[in-house]
């Protein structure tokens, strides 16, 4: 199998692996006062030191959670709660077109509950300009929302300076950044960010874990209440090894960042080369886009019929669409892109990782060229 879906999962890394088997045999819980229980809560508090070194924050500041679903709902459902406390009604939010459907489905929950909710429209390559959001700010904007990478096409934003533009208003800016560490620089601090979120997974930990981080002097209320672990922000028992594997994976693909990112430039202008005779394709992602991520778009083709011909053929891929209820459904970012509803149905997400070489991208070229021949019949 060539596997090229790793935007939407990376496998877990030797290190991640060997970590967490190294802290799995611990017995103690790490709330626990005693020998077994301080020993699990030394690894569990390494693992979230050495992701916070790596994001250039204090681990104090980072809570942990079971990934980017839970921290982008907490964050906005929370910050609006915490609004509604104060003010005793209703605000502001704005976020964008291109989220990820953890941010979009809380957001048009807000809705419902009476919330205004402004939805940011991309550019052709799904940015947003700083003008753009300083336009859309209210007086009552209680949260900012706005992705850093996003997952189908990889655009970047400048979450400096959108963030920037939110706190000349005071207001809290939130950036969904699952889709950044490994690949791409992280510094909270630089970017000025009220909260961030962040999946393990992503980067070669272990799926259900994530973290939240919450800026000192900011209050979040928690999104579950119990046994007040995690500062407040969370209780339950946490996942030791998991979040120790978790910062061990970080440390590990931090210190080759650079080499991974250029080898998967490299990938992804080799993939982009071996394609560039194929009829009626066009690529969706923007020039600077993550290297780790190629969406194109094969007019004509069916999406659905694509991937199943690729998986034929050993080639694992995503669809620029979401499977919902069993029918495939638009991809919402794309459309918001100005694709058609045919040509989004016609387009696929391939997603490279540092173990993706080079002899399977040329592997990958010639299998997409045989499942669109099948496609079109």
């Amino acid at each position: 199998m060539i596997y090229l879906d790793y935007a939407a999962t990376h496998p877990m890394t030797p290190q991640a692996l060997a970590a967490y088997a190294e802290a799995a045999g611990l017995v103690g819980n790490p709330a626990s006062v005693h020998g077994a229980g301080q020993a699990a809560r030394e690894k569990l508090e390494e693992g979230r030191a050495r992701v916070a070194a790596t994001l250039g924050i204090d681990p104090r500041t980072l809570t942990a959670n079971s990934g980017g679903t839970e921290g982008d709902n907490h964050v906005l459902l929370g910050a609006a709660q915490a609004w509604q406390e104060q003010r005793g009604k209703a605000g502001h939010l704005v976020t964008t077109q291109t989220e990820h459907s953890a941010v979009l489905a809380p957001a048009r929950w807000l809705e419902k509950q009476g919330w205004q909710v402004t939805f940011l429209a991309p550019d052709r390559y799904g940015r947003y300009a700083p003008e753009q959001l300083a336009e859309a700010l209210q007086d009552d904007t209680a949260l900012v929302s706005i992705h850093h990478a996003n997952n189908e096409l990889g655009t970047v934003q400048d979450t400096a300076a959108l963030a920037a533009v939110a706190a000349a208003k005071g207001v809290p800016y939130h950036t969904d950044a699952v889709q950044a560490p490994s690949v791409l620089p992280v510094n909270l601090n630089d970017w000025g960010v009220t909260f961030a979120t962040f999946s393990a997974h992503k980067w070669g930990g272990p799926r259900g874990v994530g973290f939240l981080y919450v800026r000192r002097g900011e209050v979040l209320p928690p999104v579950m209440l119990g046994g007040g672990q995690e500062g407040g922000l969370r209780a339950g028992t946490q996942n030791t090894a998991g979040i120790y594997a978790a910062g061990v994976a970080l440390t590990h693909a931090e210190a080759v960042r650079e080499a991974t990112f250029a080898h998967l430039s490299h990938l992804r202008e080799r993939f982009v080369e071996a394609l560039a005779d194929l009829p009626d394709l066009r690529w969706n992602h923007p020039p600077d886009a993550s290297p780790k991520v190629a969406n194109l778009t094969l007019k004509g083709a069916d999406g659905e019929a694509l991937l199943m011909n690729l998986d034929l053929l050993g080639v694992s891929a995503s669809a620029g669409s979401a499977c919902s209820a069993g029918t495939m459904q638009p991809s919402h970012v794309l459309s918001a892109i100005g694709l058609s509803e045919a040509d989004a149905r016609s387009s696929l997400r391939f997603s490279f990782g540092a173990a993706t070489t080079e002899a399977e991208i040329d592997a990958a070229a010639a299998a997409l060229r045989q499942a669109a021949a099948w496609s079109r019949g």
